[in-house]
Order: C-alpha cells, then sequence, then structure tokens
C-alpha cells in the first residue's frame, strides 16, 4: 500500500461538507468521505500545534509525550509514524512541516536546530520545509516575478489599509498559494516515484491556519451575511466572568496574530469583523480542498489511486468568533473537535460509512502501525480504528473524549506571572461524554456542563450543589483515565525464568 497522510493546521470538524454545514465548499473531502469512513467526532489531543501533532504522531496523550507548548521537546525514546514506516521499508517523505522540536539531550547547546520549535519528527525524509516563515514558498514566488517583502507581507489584502479585515484578496493568486506550492511538490515528487516500490508522503498545510486571507475566487464564496450566529455569551466580559482562563485569553490575545499589522484585542473585533473572518475561513478551507483534489487526481493519473491509503486529518481546530476568541486552546470543542476521513482501498466493500462514536487524535499512529504491518516500540494510548473500517464497532470502545491544555510559558513566564502559579500548575484535563463535559485544572477552579441543555457551554454547574454526584463522578472518571493512562511501556513488561514476557495491555 501507499500511503497519504494530510494534515491541514486548524480546520474544524464542523467545516466541512460531509458533516452537514451548508457554507463549505469541500467536493473533494466530500468524496474521499463517500469512498472511506468518515469519523464525525474526532478531537485533537492538545493544541496549540506542537502538543498537537506530538499525539498524533507518537498515539500518546500529552501526560506522557509531555509536549506542553511549542517548543517543548519530544524526547527522542518515543517511537512515531516516520520511524515505524522506516521500520516497514518506507521512505516516508515530508512535504511542509511537522512543529517537533528536537531531543536538546540529543545535541550541542549551540546547534542551530534548538534555536527554534519548527523542527521535522525524527524519520523523515523532508522534500520540501515550509515553517511558518515560509521562505520556500516566497521563493518560488520570486522565481515567478512577484517579489514580496516578507511572509507578513504576502498575506496583506491587495489594495486595503494593512491591519483591517477585508474579503480583499492577497497579490498571489489561487495557483500561487502556499497550498498550491505544496501540491505541486508532491506531484513532482510522485512523478520520480518509480512504481516498483510503495510511497509514504505526509503532507502537511499549513492553511487553513490564519492569517486570515485568501486569493479569488475564494474570497467572495461564502458572504459575511451568510455566517450564522457565534457560540457565545451575550459580551466578552460576560464570557471572561465564566473562569479565569477565559478571561486571561480574552484580556491577552491580539488581533495581530491573526491579521497582520492590526491593533488591540481579538475580543475587540465588531460583528462585522467576526463575520468576516468567518467567511474568509470557509473560503481559505476551499482553496485547500481544491488542491487536495489536485493531489488526489496525480495518484489517479498514476493509476495508483486504488492501492493508495488516505488519511485526511487536522491538528487542532479554530474558535472563529465563538466565546469571543480566535485561534486554539482551552477546554473549548471548537478548538479540539477536528475531522477524520481514511479510505483504505483493502476496504471498500464499507466505503461511505459514518462513525458517530469518540475517537481521538491518538489512535492514528496505531491505525496506521496495524497498516504497516510492525509493532511500536513504545505502548500507545490510543487504539486501532481498522475495526471500524471494517463495519464493526470494537468492543469496550471509549464512551468519551479526552483532551490537555497547558498554558505555561516556560520563556516569557507571562502566564506563570498573571496567576501566580508556577509552570507545572498551569493545566487542564478534559473528559466529554454525550451529556457532560467536566475540566479539571491543577490549580484554578473545575468547570461542569450540561451538553444536553447547555451546548454553548455558558453555565458552569461545577459549584451547584444540585450537581456534586455528577461532578465527582467525573473527576473520578478522568483520575481512572488518567492511571488507566500511566505510560505503560516497560509495565506491561515482566522478567521471568522464561525470559521477557510482553503484553499489549
Amino acid at each position: 500500500m501507499n500511503i497519504l497522510l494530510i494534515t491541514a493546521d486548524q480546520w474544524r470538524g464542523d467545516s466541512v461538507g460531509y458533516a452537514g454545514n451548508p457554507l463549505t465548499r469541500t467536493p473533494n473531502v466530500d468524496a474521499l468521505a463517500r469512498e472511506g469512513t468518515a469519523f464525525l467526532r474526532h478531537y485533537a489531543q492538545a493544541a496549540p500545534c506542537s502538543p498537537a501533532r506530538a499525539g498524533l504522531y507518537t498515539g500518546l496523550y500529552q501526560m506522557n509525550n509531555r509536549v506542553c507548548r511549542n517548543g517543548s521537546p519530544l524526547a527522542a525514546r518515543f517511537d512515531n509514524i516516520a520511524l515505524a514506516a522506516r521500520r516497514a521499508g518506507y521512505d516516508p517523505t515530508l512535504f511542509g512541516y511537522t512543529d517537533v522540536s528536537p531531543d536538546p539531550t540529543l545535541l550541542p547547546p549551540e546547534d542551530p536546530d534548538l534555536r527554534s520549535y519548527e523542527g521535522v519528527l525524527p524519520g523523515f525524509t523532508t522534500r520540501v520545509k515550509l515553517p511558518e516563515h515560509e521562505k520556500a514558498w516566497l521563493s518560488w514566488l520570486w522565481g515567478q516575478g512577484l517579489e514580496l517583502q516578507d511572509h507578513e507581507h504576502a498575506h496583506l489584502p491587495a489594495g486595503a489599509e494593512p491591519g483591517t479585515v477585508s474579503a480583499a484578496p492577497p497579490a498571489y493568486s489561487g495557483d500561487q498559494t502556499q497550498t498550491a506550492f505544496l501540491t505541486g511538490e508532491f506531484i513532482r515528487w510522485l512523478g520520480e516515484q518509480s512504481g516498483d516500490r510503495s510511497w509514504f508522503a505526509h503532507i502537511s498545510y499549513l492553511r487553513p491556519h490564519p492569517p486570515f486571507i485568501v486569493p479569488e475566487p475564494y474570497n467572495t464564496l461564502v458572504s459575511p451575511d451568510e455566517i450564522g450566529e457565534f457560540c457565545r455569551a451575550a459580551s466578552p466580559d460576560a464570557e471572561a466572568a465564566l473562569h479565569p482562563l477565559l478571561d486571561f485569553a480574552l484580556r491577552s490575545t491580539p488581533k495581530s496574530s491573526f491579521v497582520p499589522y492590526a491593533e488591540g484585542l481579538v475580543r475587540d473585533f465588531t460583528e462585522a469583523e467576526f463575520r468576516q473572518i468567518k467567511a474568509t475561513y470557509y473560503g481559505m478551507i476551499a482553496e485547500v480542498d481544491a488542491q487536495i483534489g489536485r493531489a488526489f487526481d496525480a495518484i489517479r493519473a498514476r493509476d495508483e489511486w486504488d492501492k493508495t491509503l488516505v488519511i485526511f486529518t487536522s491538528d487542532h481546530a479554530e474558535m472563529l468568533g465563538d466565546h469571543w476568541l480566535l485561534g486554539k486552546g482551552g477546554f473549548h470543542d471548537e478548538s479540539q473537535h477536528i475531522p477524520l476521513v481514511i479510505r483504505d482501498p483493502r476496504r471498500m466493500g464499507r466505503k461511505g460509512k459514518k462513525i458517530n462514536s469518540f475517537t481521538e487524535a491518538i489512535d492514528i499512529f496505531p491505525t496506521l502501525l496495524d497498516t504497516l504491518g510492525v509493532e511500536p516500540t513504545h505502548h500507545p494510548d490510543g487504539a486501532s480504528l481498522g475495526p471500524f473500517l471494517d463495519g464493526e464497532e470494537p468492543r469496550g470502545w471509549r464512551d468519551a473524549a479526552h483532551w490537555e491544555f497547558d498554558f505555561r510559558e516556560v520563556a516569557s513566564q507571562a502566564s506563570e506571572r498573571h496567576f501566580g502559579l508556577k509552570s507545572t500548575r498551569l493545566n487542564l484535563a478534559v473528559i466529554r461524554t454525550d451529556r457532560w463535559k467536566y475540566v479539571h485544572f491543577a490549580a484554578l477552579p473545575p468547570l461542569l456542563f450540561d451538553l444536553e441543555n447547555d451546548p454553548a457551554n455558558l453555565r458552569n454547574l461545577a459549584a451547584d450543589p444540585a450537581h456534586a454526584g455528577i461532578r465527582i463522578e467525573m473527576a473520578e472518571r478522568l483520575l481512572a483515565w488518567r492511571a488507566e493512562h500511566l505510560d505503560q511501556t516497560l509495565a506491561l513488561q515482566e522478567l521471568t525464568a522464561d525470559g521477557v514476557v510482553k503484553r499489549r495491555g
């Protein structure tokens, strides 16, 4: 089998046509879902990018892989999808980025790889690296006669005042986006493959990650007037009153992280600006979908579509104006609910199935290892999705989703100063069932939401005596989840007179 793993950064799980969103134009991802299996309640394990990808690539919860923030190193002792692919005889090749910080214990202090969190996951052959500075893409544009000063200037709307929210397109065209560039590099590489050896490619698209801007015709596909209501309290102040973490986020998240050169805080965007941002985001998704279709067509042209396993997902999602926020992080579903579609040509008899069971990013690692036919060198927290692909519900499958979020700032200490807490106390863990969501903090007040009566998460019931029993039950479930998933790599081995006995758990 060929293997194509596609990640699109910051793509919300509700922003696909196959999930019923009428505003998204995703014909290629929708077609993939019709030919494969779509997982409708799939969740990232953490945020932002580095923690989210650590879970995806290793199959480990954050409490085990310990990648807490962008810049937290991933210890070299952990297995990952690229190393596993090499053991199976593949040369896994990267197009884009993985945001994995290297283990500093293996490098000299002056090694330049220790100056950036945007490292490459060990095991990958890098065909093209495209971190946030986007220099490879900008150089490609220069070769076409389009000279842009830097990546910030590249994403300014043409003819509009810098720092303003606008539907105006950038200076580059729909054929010149970063997504088009990466897709073209993949297609060129694909043409170099001999055909007598299976390949493994990881296309890691940066979009629809901000800045929020997209070329024609995608910039006007969705009108701001079509955007429905946002999921949020009546005002930013009312939202902030729910919890100290929300108050901190609303006080500190700058507009400039999403619109270059904008001044002020995200909470101060007007209703019209939030609506335009959301409309632009849907256009960005449509642009990525079009390039995904271009990659699929190239595989079909080689007559390899029916021997290629395709996995499409995201690292984490995007708040998109809900709760008066943009970006990712925290306890909201909007930040963690992501798409997942798997098309395995060996299982076409089950095509078009939609799964409503809770699945998690950590399940990708064991699913791929099943396909590769290799054993992991550590004990993964996730479980293979193979039974779902065969049309079966696995026995004992989870009935809740879990994720973690760490808001320490080791270098700047900004969070530590604000809360008056040390780094190790600035974290949360979430358990989300059909009915309840419980959020446990190491040192801040807990949260409990009744999702049946409060799907927007606007009423905290944690201090309500009438819900004390539910709070205790959910806290106990979270504690049991943590106890079960502590690192079991060596704990499931025992030295005996007959040698080492290993169990899967």
